[in-house]
């Protein structure tokens, strides 16, 4: 009977582990989906700047010849290339890898498991050492979700911006284009 009882309690703490086990796993690869998320709007914000840029070159001729009597036009042009600018260095700076290493050594950050681990026996021997002991693990697998979603933050921060940017310099693009048809009247 008391055999019983041990091994259900066993079975328990088992079920709770593989539960724990797959709400890290989860975690990390809801944040690494984040990651994902902020690098396809980038993505999509270089893409709309490549189709707003080719109009825009082919319109910028007769723009200018008319801002040359109006140095407002110059001033929103210059404004609006420097939020075009803007944002497109932020949508970039979004895809530049953002490896934080000053962090403990862990098994499951790529850039360790290469440096910091030895060769692929040691490797292997630390990685089923950890993996065995669960409070090792748990701290490792807590850590690598606490790195990713600083990374993710910071894509997303980036994002954010080339997204506000993006709108100034749209408002502006209206502004300019509306100047440019009074203007020309």
């Amino acid at each position: 009977m008391e055999e019983q009882k041990l091994k259900k309690i066993n079975q328990l703490k088992n079920k709770h582990t593989d539960d724990l086990i797959d709400h890290y796993w989860g975690s990390i690869n809801y944040v690494s989906g984040l990651i994902k998320a902020s690098e396809i709007k980038a993505g999509l914000i270089l893409s709309f700047y490549g189709i707003l840029l080719n109009f825009s070159y082919n319109y910028l001729e007769m723009v200018l010849t008319e801002a040359s009597n109006k140095p407002f036009l110059y001033f929103l042009l210059a404004a609006w290339f420097l939020c075009t600018a803007t944002s497109i260095y932020f949508s970039v700076r979004c895809f530049m890898p953002k490896i934080e290493a000053k962090y403990e050594k862990n098994i499951f950050f790529f850039g360790d498991v290469i440096t910091k681990f030895g060769n692929v026996k040691e490797f292997a021997k630390t990685f089923h050492k950890i993996s065995s002991d669960e409070d090792q693990l748990f701290d490792q697998l807590g850590q690598q979700i606490y790195i990713i979603s600083k990374i993710a933050a910071y894509k997303f921060s980036c994002v954010n911006k080339a997204l506000r940017f993006l709108a100034i310099g749209l408002l502006l693009l209206l502004v300019i284009m509306g100047s440019y048809m009074i203007v020309s009247i």
